[in-house]
């Protein structure tokens, strides 16, 4: 079994009993591969961005059970040692696992993006998020305006929505 492939079935467990978060994390690491081969990822990049889609949301466990809150930036504080330990695990590359550690602890922060892998995080979880909350229009419109920057994330919001 390859890494990516042993990574999803542990967060399939990890997850087990909760099949919206399953879900959730399965269609943000599909959209965020798509967008990263539609913008040319080479090919470390790719399998780094798939790594942190797939465990993107690990702190949700953990700050609902400390603070009653999945609150972003309790997701963002609580996730990367997760993430980390995760990868380890499984045999990550060290590289692999300080970026994947970055981008956890990053997802919810929009400003100050550096990286291409860290802005199609970015736009694949709104993606999702924006269907999933069931967000107005405007909403969606504003979201497209100040947070979809790739041409293929751009793309595929306009499509997805009817923008």
């Amino acid at each position: 079994m390859d890494k990516l492939q042993a990574l999803f079935m542990e967060m399939v467990s990890y997850e087990k009993g909760e099949p919206a978060r399953l879900q959730h994390f399965v269609k943000v690491h599909s959209f965020a591969k798509h967008i990263g081969t539609g913008e040319g990822l080479e090919a470390g990049q790719l399998y780094t961005l798939e790594a942190a889609a797939l465990v993107h949301d690990i702190g949700i466990r953990p700050a609902l059970a400390k603070y009653g809150s999945s609150a972003g930036k309790l997701q963002e504080q609580e996730g990367p040692a997760l993430a980390e330990e995760m990868l380890k695990r499984l045999g990550f590359e060290e590289e692999v696992i300080a970026r994947v550690s970055y981008l956890v602890g990053h997802h919810h922060t929009y400003t100050n993006v550096e990286g291409t892998d860290y802005r199609i995080l970015l736009e694949a979880d709104f993606l999702v998020n924006l269907l999933e909350e069931g967000k107005s229009r405007e909403t969606i419109l504003a979201a497209y305006e100040n947070v979809f920057r790739t041409a293929t994330g751009k793309r595929i919001c306009r499509l997805m929505f009817g923008l």
